[in-house]
């Protein structure tokens, strides 16, 4: 195994067929299949270059189903950094080329999309080592990171919603 696939000589649950990650993988692929086609519209919606809404459009087709198929296959999670780089960057140009009183949504957005970035890169892809209470996927200081991230999507969609 790789380094990106083993903590100690075992597989990490985040690449492995283990179901209760698979019910995260399933609960992400369902988010990410609405929240990504509502981040597109808007990037349509608040006038985005169509470059940052064609990076979108292909992020939001990627990600669900890279997810969906990584149920079967888990070692593909290792590919979703294909489709979190589309996002990010496709909000980023919308926050460069939209509406001017949408920016500080997209920039909202963009912070939260980036503390996803990180915390996949980190703790699913394995790029540092993850210690203590950060090792465990199901740990309180995880699912509060997620929140966190979560929380700054919302806030970021509503700002660009109501502008």
């Amino acid at each position: 195994m790789t380094s990106a696939m083993s903590r100690g000589g075992v597989q990490r649950i985040e690449l492995s067929p283990d179901a209760a990650f698979a019910r995260r993988v399933v609960r992400l692929a369902t988010v990410s299949a609405i929240m990504l086609g509502v981040i597109w519209w808007l990037s349509r919606e608040r006038g985005a270059s169509p470059m940052a809404s064609a990076w979108l459009l292909a992020g939001w087709i990627a990600m669900p189903l890279l997810l969906a198929v990584s149920l079967w296959q888990p070692v593909l999670r290792l590919l979703l950094i294909v489709p979190s780089t589309l996002v990010t960057a496709g909000v980023l140009l919308a926050a460069m080329t939209a509406e001017p009183r949408s920016h500080a949504g997209w920039l909202a957005l963009l912070a939260g999309l980036l503390l996803g970035d990180v915390l996949g890169v980190w703790l699913w892809l394995g790029v540092a080592p993850s210690r203590g209470e950060w090792a465990d996927p199901f740990s309180p200081s995880r699912w509060a990171a997620i929140g966190v991230h979560v929380a700054l999507v919302l806030v970021g969609v509503a700002i660009v919603f109501a502008a």
